[in-house]
């Protein structure tokens, strides 16, 4: 089963990032306040970001993986700029 993870900006301007099987779906769930409480208290929300997955486990580990970064490394992603990412990841590990 395919799996997305996902990136919201909520309106106070924090990111939420998850995963899930139905990305539609599950974006429609947050918009109308049913989603995680996170989002719930911080409407309305914008899709800015997602990957696509050939499972939902690939999504899920990859949502747990950036919900560890910082928001620097967050809005890199967000950008598509690699090059500021890997040098976020190097200042972690030194």
């Amino acid at each position: 089963m395919k799996g997305w993870m996902y990136i919201l900006k909520c309106s106070d301007g924090s990111y939420y990032t998850g995963s899930t099987n139905n990305l539609e779906s599950r974006f429609e769930q947050h918009k109308q306040g049913k989603g995680a409480n996170h989002t719930k208290s911080r409407l309305p929300v914008k899709l800015i970001y997602f990957e696509e997955y050939s499972r939902i486990d690939e999504a899920f580990y990859r949502e747990k993986q950036i919900q560890g970064w910082s928001r620097k490394k967050k809005e890199a992603l967000i950008r598509g700029d690699y090059k500021r990412l890997v040098e976020l990841s190097r200042k972690k590990k030194q």
